[in-house]
């Protein structure tokens, strides 16, 4: 891979691919200074070949936080789809979300789908054709009962093509769709919501060393990571606050060193009874299409918790962005 890279005519997107590929290789030798370098060349190239605007991602949360008020969810209290099948997983990326839907996907009446796009192409249909041009989430306030249950069925009936189990209840995973809780409790009231979250410089830093097949164009960057970051705890803080309890937060650390009291927990919140297979979720022979697939098939693990402290010399700005969080309850648990 080192001879590839000194190829003039490697396009970039081999080359982002190689960098990669060489900083997990030195990484699983434990050269974490020269894994860096590797990691660092890569996310450098990547963020050139990606379009991403932090300044664009806070003006829209900022119209979210305005429009979602607590006002307007007791104007729709009683509204939206009752279907109660829907379980949403959702948080920053590697953070744990996989190993949660993991361990709710063993009990005999949960099928895991996939990171399922419809919530995101449901919010932007409702800009199309609108003469007077109002966007959403400012066009919610237009809708009927009628419509919302309408949203919530278009909803199902999408993610019903995923669903090959005949299960009664379902996990959409898609982790970015955590500015969308409002959206999401319009339409689909009863669905539950599940919020994955893990140390912030362990998060941030395992989005550093990933390179996504598609999206997540943020994680390229120290500091459009860190800020995204905060916007995330922002925008989970909202829903917090104007739909007290409807998010359930699993903390990965708190997982990892105590998986059977967090599986309790997690069965509680979902109104599920008791079952062995949840804590045996590396049994599962269920297929996992995420970055965290190999985890997932191992017992439960603890290196995962503080790893970020071999890269602890290069994640300054990092570490300097986050510092809002760090060592918050809201932010981050606490690392020895």
């Amino acid at each position: 891979m080192q001879r590839q890279l000194e190829r003039d005519s490697l396009n970039d997107t081999s080359r982002v691919n190689f960098l990669f590929a060489l900083g997990k290789a030195f990484e699983d030798r434990q050269d974490f200074e020269q894994a860096w370098r590797y990691y660092e060349k890569g996310n450098a190239t990547q963020r050139m070949l990606v379009s991403y605007d932090p300044v664009q991602t806070e003006t829209i949360n900022d119209e979210l936080v305005q429009f979602f008020n607590a006002e307007y969810f007791h104007r729709i209290a009683g509204q939206g789809n009752p279907d109660a099948a829907p379980i949403f997983v959702l948080g920053l990326p590697r953070s744990g979300s996989t190993l949660v839907e993991q361990i709710i996907a063993s009990h005999s009446q949960v099928e895991g789908t996939s990171e399922l796009p419809y919530i995101g192409r449901l919010c932007k249909s409702l800009n199309h054709n609108r003469a007077d041009a109002m966007q959403y989430p400012h066009v919610m306030a237009e809708l009927q009962p009628r419509h919302l249950h309408r949203l919530g069925a278009d909803y199902l009936a999408l993610a019903a093509r995923h669903r090959v189990a005949g299960r009664a209840r379902f996990i959409d995973k898609m982790p970015n769709n955590f500015p969308s809780v409002g959206f999401i409790h319009s339409i689909l009231p009863n669905a539950k919501i599940i919020d994955a979250r893990r140390h912030p410089l362990d998060a941030c830093v395992g989005n550093l060393r990933q390179l996504y097949a598609r999206g997540q164009t943020f994680s390229y960057d120290q500091c459009d990571l860190g800020e995204y970051y905060l916007q995330y705890v922002r925008m989970m803080d909202h829903w917090d606050e104007v739909l007290p309890g409807k998010v359930l937060r699993v903390q990965y650390e708190d997982t990892v060193a105590d998986l059977e009291s967090q599986v309790r927990r997690i069965l509680a919140y979902l109104e599920l009874p008791w079952e062995d297979a949840c804590l045996h979720f590396h049994a599962s022979e269920r297929a996992v299409r995420t970055a965290s697939s190999e985890q997932v098939r191992q017992p439960i693990y603890t290196s995962g918790v503080g790893f970020w402290r071999n890269y602890a010399s290069h994640v300054g700005e990092l570490q300097e962005i986050l510092a809002p969080v760090l060592g918050s309850s809201t932010g981050a648990a606490a690392l020895p």
